[in-house]
């Protein structure tokens, strides 16, 4: 199974409440009849603080991120086809601009559904000196376990990119997005989410991090649920 995310920044001018409202009310519906979808989340940002950590942070504005699961590419870009017509007129309603990636999940932690938790999403971009395979060993063979290792983690997925994108279903240079990869980290409150990276483990985490991760982005987000 794939995921392919949207990175969206509002239309100029628009209030963020008004964004979110047409988001969620015009533009979740008419997407959750796109072809071959097996699920359908957006999430909302609330918070573009460096909550937590002390990290070099990239310039990159977000008003929320789309998730939309597919089984593979063939069906990703069928689905994405049949609504050619009608996705793109509605998203210049509300969208000024979206960039396209497409990831593998690594789901590390699964995430509990019978409690209410917060939820930060984090945009990676590695080390100049950092290539791709080191920096995918690094992040899921044992930056995980440094996570893992922190109090207070109830859910943890890392999204691995395989395809990067500016426009829809043109594939881009690295250099256009500069994005390796983007973190879910669930916590029960924003207190123990920076609990967790104040703690002993969570700066063992963050000095980990920093041999191979140039910038990490992070966003408070309220997901929901779309399909």
């Amino acid at each position: 199974m794939i995921v392919r995310m949207g990175i969206l920044r509002k239309k100029e001018g628009m209030p963020v409440n008004e964004f979110h409202k047409y988001w969620y009310e015009k533009h979740g519906p008419l997407a959750s009849n796109i072809p071959e979808i097996i699920n359908y989340t957006q999430n909302h940002v609330t918070d573009s603080s460096q909550l937590g950590i002390n990290f070099a942070r990239g310039n990159i504005a977000v008003d929320g991120f789309s998730q939309l699961w597919f089984e593979d590419k063939t069906k990703m870009e069928k689905g994405f086809s049949e609504m050619a017509q009608v996705l793109p007129k509605d998203e210049k309603e509300f969208i000024g601009d979206i960039k396209i990636i497409v990831a593998k999940q690594n789901v590390i932690k699964p995430t509990p559904h019978d409690q209410p938790l917060i939820k930060r999403m984090s945009i990676l971009k590695r080390r100049s000196d950092v290539d791709f395979e080191t920096f995918q060993y690094e992040w899921n063979k044992v930056h995980a376990k440094h996570i893992l290792s922190m109090p207070g983690v109830e859910g943890y997925t890392q999204n691995v990119i395989t395809d990067q994108s500016i426009k829809k279903e043109i594939s881009s240079e690295y250099n256009d997005v500069s994005i390796d990869g983007i973190v879910e980290l669930w916590f029960r409150d924003i207190a123990s989410l920076e609990n967790a990276f104040k703690s002993t483990n969570g700066q063992k985490a963050m000095k980990h991090a920093s041999t191979f991760i140039e910038e990490i982005s992070t966003f408070i987000v309220e997901p929901y649920r779309i399909v």
